[in-house]
C-alpha cells in the first residue's frame, strides 16, 4: 500500500487519517497542537514527523488538512517545506477550504519541479470522517483524480472531479457560501421569533414540514432546541475566514453580489465580539444578545 503523509490533525483530519490506516496504509503524521488525536494515531501505528521537509521525504503522497491558505503555504515553502523535501513523483493534495488564487501559485511552484498538486476540500462533518464518509470535490487532470481516487475512497463516500486544478477550492467556497448564507437566515430569524415571542419549537415543526426546511436549518435547531450543538462542528472563524476568500473570489470575477457581504458581515461581527471559537449554531445566541435579550 501507499507511504501517505497527512498534515492536519483536527476534528476532520484525525478521522481521515484514522480511515487511512485502517485501510492498510502506512502513516506518517506531523505534530498538532492536540497531542491527544496524534498519540491515539501512534497508538494504531502511524509514524510521526517532526517538519513537512522529512514528511515529504518520507512519503510518496501528502495530504493537508489546516485551516487557512496562509497554514497551506506555510507548508509547502521554507527551508523546512515539502517543497523542499519532495521527490520525483510526488503528490499533495490539500483538502482545506483555500483561497484559489493561492492554490494555483502553489501548484505552479510544484509543477516547476515535476512534483504535482491537487485541490481536494471536503463537505460533511467530522461525524462523517470518523465514519468514511466524507464528500470530497477535487479539482485535478483526469488521469491524477484517477491515480488519487483509491486513497480519497478511504475516507470518502463520495469524490466528485470538479474540474481541472483549481476548480475544488472554487467549488467549495461556492458550497460555502451558500451553507453560511443559509445558516446566518436560520440564527436570524431564531433571534426574531424569540424577539417576537414566537415558540422555537413551534418555528422547527412548521418549517420542518415546508419548503423553507434544510439540512442546515435541521442541523441548526437542535442546539437551539436542545442545547445540541453537535451537528454542525464547524467555528465561526472557520465560516468567516470561507466566507472572506469566497469574496475575494467573485470580486476578481467581477460578480454582482449582495448577499456574501451581509453574510461576512454577521460573521465578522459575531467574531469581532469574541465568538469566533464557538461552532455556527451559537450564531443564534449572538444575534439574540445584540438585540438586548436571552437565550429562551
Amino acid at each position: 500500500m501507499t507511504g501517505i503523509g497527512f498534515i492536519g490533525i483536527g476534528l476532520m483530519g484525525h478521522g481521515m487519517a484514522r480511515n487511512l490506516i485502517e485501510k492498510g496504509h502506512a502513516l506518517t503524521i506531523l505534530a498538532n497542537r492536540s497531542r491527544e488525536r496524534v498519540d491515539d494515531l501512534i497508538a494504531r501505528g502511524a509514524t510521526e514527523a517532526k517538519t513537512p521537509r522529512e514528511l515529504a521525504a518520507a512519503t510518496e503522497i501528502v495530504l493537508t488538512c489546516v485551516p487557512t491558505s496562509e497554514d497551506v503555504e506555510g507548508i509547502v515553502y521554507g527551508d523546512n517545506g515539502m517543497l523542499a523535501g519532495a521527490r520525483e513523483g510526488f503528490i499533495h493534495i490539500d483538502t482545506s477550504t483555500a483561497n484559489p488564487v493561492s492554490t494555483l501559485k502553489i501548484a505552479a511552484d510544484y509543477h516547476a519541479r515535476g512534483l504535482r498538486f491537487a485541490d481536494a476540500p471536503l463537505a460533511r462533518t467530522p461525524k462523517e470522517a470518523q465514519e468514511g464518509r466524507l464528500n470530497v470535490m477535487v479539482g485535478a487532470s483526469q488521469e491524477l483524480f484517477d491515480e488519487i481516487l483509491p486513497i480519497l475512497k478511504c475516507f470518502a463516500e463520495n469524490v466528485f472531479r470538479v474540474g481541472d486544478l483549481g476548480a475544488g477550492h472554487k467549488i467549495k467556497l461556492i458550497n460555502n457560501f451558500m451553507a453560511m448564507s443559509h445558516a446566518s437566515v436560520v440564527a436570524e430569524a431564531v433571534a426574531t421569533a424569540r424577539a417576537t415571542g414566537v415558540d422555537p419549537k413551534a418555528l422547527y415543526d412548521l418549517v420542518s414540514a415546508g419548503g423553507a426546511n434544510s439540512a442546515m436549518f435541521q442541523m441548526i435547531m437542535p442546539y437551539v432546541l436542545e442545547g445540541d450543538a453537535s451537528r454542525l462542528q464547524f467555528a465561526i472563524a472557520n465560516a468567516r475566514k470561507d466566507l472572506s476568500y469566497f469574496i475575494a473570489m467573485a470580486n476578481a470575477a467581477k460578480t454582482v453580489g449582495l448577499v456574501g457581504p451581509a453574510v461576512l458581515q454577521t460573521l465578522t461581527l459575531a467574531y469581532g465580539l469574541g465568538h469566533g471559537h464557538k461552532l455556527v449554531p451559537h450564531l443564534t445566541d449572538v444575534l439574540t444578545q445584540l438585540d438586548g435579550r436571552t437565550q429562551g
